[in-house]
């Protein structure tokens, strides 16, 4: 089928790094979240990253001021009815991604396609959920969605190849990388990247080493761009507890037990560089370890 409308739930950081790549494609964009702020800031951040991309000459501005018309925000999910496509993006919890579907399916068009962009939730239990799971994949985009070129699509169990090729078909149109990956317990990218997080917060916790270093080491040990505690920051702790429970549960293996330490942190509030607080400090000028 020929996408030509997007519908995205949720709009934090990545349901408006979603609309950022998807207007600038050419995909008419709606964009909902139940809070009018959380709009106002999504579309100022849109428009800064845009500005940031024709400042670098890797857009006109014309083609900037095109992608900001082509975005509409609402407050009704149920708006997103008429779309040919929906992206969910809204938190790492089953029971409100649940509850999203559930909403929108009385809405919906016979041929929309439901997506979620998940980073570790079954899409065949999700998919089950709905009046379509031969019309409902994930969708999983990285952070940040405008520098990152991969994309996960996983099929669910009874996901058609029809709807799959669809899917394919946008993340080509925008210009990025699709990774096929199975249903299974957190996919790809975040099988093998949280449990490195989880082992760097072990090492912390267990003393092996400080923030600092633990950082300093992967940098600099092994050419890593970021370090896995500052990685996790950015991520933000309450998704990397959320993945590990995730893998934990789905696979039964005591290798994905989060660690204590990471838990107490998520009970402290310090999820990172979202509430200020984290591994790091980042309330001043530069970032300071917390520990």
């Amino acid at each position: 089928m020929d996408i030509q409308t997007v519908g995205i739930v949720g709009a934090g950081q990545m349901g408006n790094g979603i609309a950022h790549v998807m207007s600038l494609a050419g995909y008419d964009v709606m964009l909902n979240d139940i809070s009018g702020d959380a709009l106002a800031a999504a579309m100022a951040t849109i428009d800064r990253n845009l500005e940031r991309q024709v400042s670098r000459e890797k857009i006109s501005a014309e083609e900037k001021s095109d992608a900001v018309g082509r975005i509409k925000t609402t407050q009704k999910l149920t708006d997103l009815g008429q779309t040919d496509l929906v992206i969910e993006a809204a938190t790492e919890r089953e029971t409100v991604k649940q509850a999203i579907f559930e909403d929108l399916l009385p809405h919906l068009q016979p041929h929309t396609i439901l997506t979620s962009n998940t980073s570790s939730i079954s899409i065949t239990r999700l998919a089950s959920r709905t009046d379509r799971p031969e019309k409902f994949m994930g969708f999983h985009f990285m952070n940040p969605v405008p520098v990152m070129q991969l994309v996960e699509l996983i099929r669910g169990i009874a996901t058609d190849a029809e709807t799959f090729d669809a899917c394919a078909a946008v993340v080509e149109k925008l210009g990025k990388t699709a990774a096929t990956a199975e249903d299974f317990p957190a996919f790809i990218v975040n099988r093998i990247l949280m449990p490195m997080i989880n082992e760097a917060v072990y090492t912390l916790y267990e003393g092996v080493g400080s923030v600092k270093s633990i950082d300093s080491s992967m940098k600099l040990g092994a050419n890593h761009p970021m370090g896995p505690l500052e990685l996790a920051d950015f991520i933000g702790l309450d998704t990397c507890l959320a993945i590990m429970n995730v893998l934990h549960d789905g696979l039964a293996d005591t290798k994905y037990r989060p660690c204590p330490l990471l838990t107490k942190y998520v009970e402290a509030g310090w999820l990172g560089r979202k509430s200020q607080r984290g591994f790091y400090d980042y309330r001043g000028d530069t970032p300071v370890p917390t520990r």
